[in-house]
């Protein structure tokens, strides 16, 4: 995955971390107590310079001594003279730490700068050191209490009052802030990307499979009030997705083209139940005639979502105390059929793989077009993975954000192990900016003006649904 796409994807963490150092900045432009400077400027020469070779000489001995000098600045013999000159009531440790000294490369001069929060104790200070740093220096280079000092310095720049503070700088607070909150948040982004271990986007399915991807179903948080959105709302972006989804069945090995299906998933609460019941209601509105089999014996909620009653089904048939004729029921006004579980057998998985369960198969393929049969999770058991096998295929369903990396590699793992084929991957619950957003497209027929006739107006609302993502029709 490119760094645009994870950008894209974890955006809100990027902004997040990036308005939250620049929050902290603002706090601390706001907060920080301004500061002031006031600087005077020394210029070191010696004090016999008769001619030229003896000026050269003494160039070059103040260049090496004014690094010293730079030093002598922070000593306490001369911070001691310079607090009783200035008047200041600070120690000779934070007197030192207020001054700055610098010597510009191949220069005789020191620049000297004071720093504090007052604007006129700034300048107080640097008057100390101009009137003080002459005579000391003066003082030490005395090879003799009767000689003169051989080393001259002369102050070039007078310490002023400052009008404004050097600190804080709110532009350029605000600006680094902004730039290390993009960095900080670029790099959050990342790393969690990297360490995001669930399943998520049609980009996580391609790079861990080489099963087709069938389709994407928004994420809807209203589908566990209404599980059946083919008949809550025909017209919803999630119901198209379904539709779209039956469409790229029909289009899985022409040649051999699959009419016997599980539909399974790695883990529980993927929303295969959902999945498989919409599905058939869009195959059965399509004109095909569908039977569902509730083939989770362990936890079967088929029936819950269509609202039949299940008191006989599968188990029932299987054993032979029914007929499959005499536990079929119809659903609604379509070719739909569906078979329940009947009651929970104490070896689901040996019952489903059992001789009496393909013969049941094939009888169903002989009566309907679609066959699909709700599968257990694969990897709590091996119900799905024996079913895979006496049926043409499995379509596996994904739920973004549920299931991890590892669970999905490790469930179409379990299929192929047991020769069995995996007809698709169906990524559910995807997120909205996974795909952009679903716009319905709703039909009305209203009389017109003139004739009686009625006509069918297309009505685009060209807007996304609330709680549907998907590809725009």
């Amino acid at each position: 995955m490119s760094y645009v796409q994870i950008i894209r994807r974890r955006w809100r963490t990027l902004v997040t971390v990036a308005l939250g150092v620049l929050a902290l900045a603002a706090a601390l432009t706001l907060l920080s107590t301004p500061q002031y400077t006031s600087s005077t400027q020394f210029f070191v020469s010696t004090a016999d310079s008769a001619n030229s070779s003896q000026l050269a000489q003494g160039g070059t001995f103040t260049q090496q001594r004014v690094k010293s000098y730079s030093e002598l600045l922070k000593a306490p013999k001369l911070l001691d003279p310079v607090i009783a000159e200035s008047g200041v009531d600070l120690t000779p440790t934070t007197l030192g730490e207020k001054i700055t000294a610098t010597t510009p490369p191949d220069t005789v001069l020191i620049d000297v700068t004071v720093t504090d929060a007052s604007p006129t104790r700034a300048r107080d200070i640097a008057a100390g050191i101009a009137e003080v740093f002459p005579t000391v220096v003066s003082d030490l280079e005395k090879v003799s209490p009767s000689a003169d000092s051989p080393v001259k310095v002369t102050l070039l720049r007078d310490p002023t009052v400052a009008e404004s503070p050097v600190s804080p700088n709110p532009v350029r607070n605000i600006a680094l802030g902004l730039v290390l909150g993009l960095l900080l948040g670029f790099g959050a982004a990342v790393l969690k990307h990297l360490m995001d271990t669930k399943l998520r986007s049609k980009e996580d399915v391609e790079v861990l499979t080489d099963a087709v991807l069938l389709g994407g179903i928004p994420f809807d948080p209203d589908a566990d009030k209404h599980p059946l959105i083919i008949q809550a709302d025909p017209h919803a972006g999630r119901a198209e997705a379904f539709r779209a989804l039956r469409t790229n069945l029909q289009f899985i090995d022409a040649a051999n083209h699959p009419r016997v299906m599980v539909v399974t998933s790695a883990i529980a609460n993927e929303g295969k139940t959902s999945t498989t019941a919409n599905l058939a209601l869009a195959m059965a509105e399509s004109g095909a005639s569908v039977c569902v089999v509730e083939g989770d014996l362990r936890r079967p909620r088929l029936l819950n979502y269509l609202g039949l009653p299940g008191s006989v089904g599968l188990t029932d048939v299987l054993i032979g105390r029914y007929t499959v004729d005499d536990v079929l029921q119809p659903f609604g006004d379509q070719s739909l059929s569906v078979l329940g579980a009947g009651a929970s057998p104490p070896n689901p998985s040996e019952l489903l793989g059992s001789t009496a369960m393909r013969t049941l198969l094939d009888d169903l393929r002989r009566r309907f077009d679609y066959v699909l049969v709700d599968g257990a999770p694969i990897l709590p058991v091996t119900d799905s993975s024996v079913l895979t096998r006496l049926a043409d295929g499995a379509l596996v369903v994904a739920g973004s954000g549920i299931v991890n990396k590892t669970q999905f590699e490790d469930a179409l793992e379990t299929l192929e192990t047991v020769n069995g084929t995996v007809l698709g991957v169906v990524l559910n619950r995807m997120p909205r900016e996974s795909r952009g957003g679903y716009y319905d497209y709703r039909y009305e027929y209203r009389p017109q003006a003139e004739g009686g006739r009625r006509s069918r107006r297309l009505q685009d609302e060209a807007r996304p649904r609330r709680d549907t993502i998907g590809t725009r029709r």
